[in-house]
């Protein structure tokens, strides 16, 4: 998959800390210190939307670990050979291949049975720094040096409920035993992420502009979903530095199409965002990629940062 490649390695304190607190790293409550070798259906979670898929569609009968710890950027992990070794004992994976290329090889050179790519569940596209609903122009060489295969999928809530049944499913098969739980799981689920779904498609409805400006191009399906343009400052590579051209297009872009707002997240540094803001005489606020949970999310779990996103999404675009 031709994904944009990101800084993998981070400080090997950070490394250590992380094997050795790895108790911490599930992203809902896991108290068993194993990822694998427990009297539960042992899961290992490459990240926090990969992580609430297993909890929620396997209940009581999941032993959940979490390998990106809560707070650190997802693309920036670098798996230990602890992780490693719990992964073996583990009876499944769950991963979104393309977007932790250190989880990618981990899984490529193990040999637990039951490995659920998230990304084969639903259609990935191509997205660059502007997506959207809407076709506008491209510089065609910043868009080729740019774009990729867009693993962001779980911020769709459509495409998230097509992984959800794809994980249900393996679930059913790898544990039979408790296929009739996973079952009913999944299918609530699915039905809270349609409610989820409908909340989007009613609330961004009737909005004064279309035009949303973030920090890096996570919200391409969201957006492409619900007739809205994405104006990323970085394009798919969040810690990219943009072009003076590019900033200058974004302000000129800002003032054109009525844009209010400029989004930054809560794991990547907010400083571009709010330079390119306060130039342009813009206000900023938080747009989740929901790639974790920490203390700074609004809100506790996937639903509730998702309607927090909706919310600053209807306030910046003036919906009515």
């Amino acid at each position: 998959m031709n994904v944009v490649r990101r800084r993998l390695l981070i400080p090997a304190a950070a490394t250590a800390a992380a094997a050795l607190s790895l108790t911490a790293l599930s992203a809902c409550s896991t108290d068993s210190a194993a990822a694998g070798n427990t009297d539960k259906f042992d899961v290992v979670a490459s990240f926090y939307p990969m992580a609430f898929l297993a909890e929620q569609i396997g209940g009581k009968y999941v032993n959940v670990t979490n390998l990106t710890e809560p707070g650190q950027e997802p693309h920036d992990l670098e798996i230990s050979a602890r992780q490693t070794a719990q992964l073996q004992e583990s009876d499944a994976v769950l991963y979104l291949k393309g977007l932790q290329p250190a989880v990618d090889d981990a899984v490529g050179q193990s040999e637990i049975k039951t490995k659920i790519d998230a990304a084969s569940l639903t259609s990935l596209e191509e997205h660059g720094n502007e997506v959207g609903g809407h076709a506008a122009e491209h510089d065609d060489h910043e868009h080729e040096e740019l774009s990729g295969k867009d693993p962001h999928v779980w911020l769709d809530p459509v495409k998230y409920a097509e992984i959800a049944k794809g994980v249900g499913a393996a679930f059913e098969k790898a544990d039979p035993d408790h296929a009739s739980t996973y079952k009913t799981n999944t299918e609530a689920l699915v039905e809270k992420l349609g409610a989820l779904n409908d909340q989007y498609e009613s609330g961004l409805k009737n909005t004064k502009t279309k035009v949303f400006i973030t920090t890096h191009a996570a919200f391409g399906y969201l957006a492409e979903r619900y007739g809205l343009v994405e104006e990323a400052i970085s394009g798919l590579d969040p810690e990219s530095e943009p072009s003076g051209a590019r900033v200058r297009e974004l302000e000129k872009m800002a003032k054109a199409d009525g844009v209010t707002t400029v989004f930054y997240e809560t794991l990547v540094s907010d400083k571009t965002a709010k330079t390119i803001a306060a130039d342009a005489g813009l206000r900023t606020d938080v747009l989740d990629p929901i790639e974790g949970i920490t203390e700074k999310s609004r809100g506790k779990d996937y639903f509730s940062v998702q309607e927090a996103n909706l919310k600053a999404l209807q306030t910046a675009l003036g919906a009515t």
